[in-house]
């Protein structure tokens, strides 16, 4: 394997989606974050050894909609975060913005 052609996510995003800050990069990075949130969740569960179906009934919501969430298929509104952390996972929410 050649090493010249290997090149760093930041590289490849750059290339191939220009530098952050141009509309086609950040539709790119806002959709990377909402798939990351969902799988963080989906690892968070796995974790504490509950299924959606366990996790859903502790937050008042449906199985189906924690599947929505951890598979990127509908966004969770920060209320519901919220609860999916403290009353399923029994953690804390911490929410930060860099700019």
């Amino acid at each position: 394997m050649k090493k010249d052609n290997i090149k760093t996510l930041a590289q490849f995003k750059d290339e191939h989606y220009g530098q952050r800050g141009t509309e086609k990069r950040e539709v790119l990075e806002a959709g990377y974050e909402q798939f990351k949130l969902g799988a963080l969740i989906h690892e968070a569960r796995l974790a504490k050894g509950l299924t959606q179906e366990q996790l859903a009934d502790k937050c008042g919501t449906t199985k189906s909609y924690i599947s929505k969430i951890e598979n990127d298929i509908k966004e969770v509104r920060i209320s519901t975060l919220q609860k999916i952390v403290e009353i399923g996972f029994g953690g804390h929410l911490q929410l930060s913005i860099k700019l």
